[in-house]
């Protein structure tokens, strides 16, 4: 049996003293409560690879589909924050390389920003921007962020060449006639560099909106977006379009082609109108009487009858009937006259009566009076034609 030496009983002690401290450590550990798994690297998320810019008035709206993975093909668990990035320079593509940061949208805000994947976001520029130049160029670029290590590889770069627009109309008008709803305005004079460069033309967006909410102070409430109805030359435009009782929403657009792409301004001021049908037809033309004799115990009657009115919105006629030339007279027809004719059974022998005929609308406008037209039955005792 070996022997053990005073340091070896010392050792040998010390080790099972220390034995027993790791035992309890690793007893105790294993009635506590499993820790959660943490993650071994930040998730990065992946590059934007589709940015895209276009230049709407005196600003760049940039678009693109935001990452909804890691580089590692881990699903994200919210949306990542944005960093947008701008370089402008002159037109010959040196902005690229003067890249500063230009905006961050944090992760709560980027819903704003955002519908059904696709982010969209607009920089608006200011006359610095252009630092007394007709043209930059712009370019653009962004990374996104889903912790606070890592951002992820910068997207591709959008470069887009920018030209001042015309500044946006401010006296756009309507006025209401039978035929048309007529626009007109003040040609724009100048850019927000001050330059001033003509107007190659105009474009013409209409709106309907919601009647009740045309008077609203925020604006008003469109069934559809803008949408281009026409183009024109020169500061006015007629929309011959239309339908009475609908409310309407208006915006003009001035364009300048300084190159080979057409440059638009921002909207004009909003013209709003609910056009009322207030314009009676023509007066219906051709009015004729002709007798019809009575036979057998009959009286005799006349008959009137004149030309179709053109206007497609004719809902009938009225018939003014007077014994004495130059007067209004009064209404024969008890009902309004869905065709152009009428018979006057209410004819006395040897009086004279005056015709005139009106038309009226769907709005209820009623026509000036036709040119009156006598006619008459016989006297009893004269003989019949």
């Amino acid at each position: 049996m070996p022997v053990l030496s005073k340091n070896s009983c010392v050792n040998f002690a010390g080790s099972q003293f220390l034995s027993a401290i790791l035992a309890v450590v690793f007893a105790v550990a294993g009635c506590a409560a499993p820790s959660e798994p943490t993650e071994r690297k930040p998730p990065v998320p992946q590059a934007v690879t589709d940015l895209s810019g276009s230049q709407v008035a005196n600003g760049v709206v940039l678009t693109f589909t935001l990452p909804t993975e890691t580089v590692d093909r881990r699903s994200l668990k919210e949306m990542p924050s944005i960093e947008i990035y701008r370089g402008l320079g002159g037109p010959g593509g040196d902005s690229e390389t003067h890249m500063i940061l230009l905006a961050t949208i944090p992760s709560a805000a980027v819903d704003q920003y955002v519908a059904q994947g696709q982010a969209r976001y607009l920089d608006q520029l200011k006359p610095e921007d252009f630092a007394q130049r007709d043209s930059i160029g712009a370019s653009y670029s962004i990374r996104t962020r889903a912790s606070e290590k890592k951002y992820s590889e910068p997207s591709n770069v959008a470069y887009l060449l920018i030209r001042p627009a015309l500044d946006p109309i401010a006296d756009l008008k309507t006025q209401v006639t039978q035929p048309a709803i007529v626009l007109s305005w003040t040609a724009p004079q100048k850019t927000l560099t001050g330059s001033s460069p003509p107007v190659a033309g105009y474009r013409i967006y209409r709106a309907e909106s919601d009647s009740q909410a045309a008077g609203n102070v925020s604006g008003p409430k469109l069934k559809s977006p803008l949408a281009k109805i026409g183009e024109s030359d020169s500061p006015s435009f007629q929309d011959n379009q239309f339908e009475f009782g609908k409310t309407y929403v208006y915006s003009v657009r001035s364009i300048t082609v300084p190159s080979t792409e057409a440059v638009e301004s921002a909207d004009s001021n909003l013209a709003i109108v609910t056009p009322q049908d207030v314009f009676p037809p023509a007066a219906p033309q051709g009015l004729v009487v002709a007798l019809v004799p009575g036979q057998a115990g009959a009286p005799a009657v006349l008959e009137l009858s004149w030309a179709v009115s053109p206007e497609t919105d004719i809902a009938g006629y009225n018939v003014y009937k007077s014994e004495e030339a130059g007067t209004s007279g009064t209404r024969a027809n008890a009902d309004l006259l869905l065709t152009p004719a009428f018979r006057d059974m209410n004819v006395q022998p040897g009086h004279r009566y005056f015709y005139a005929v009106t038309a009226l609308d769907r709005s209820g406008n009623e026509s000036p009076r036709s040119e009156a037209v006598s006619g008459g039955a016989p006297a009893e005792s004269q003989p019949k034609p």
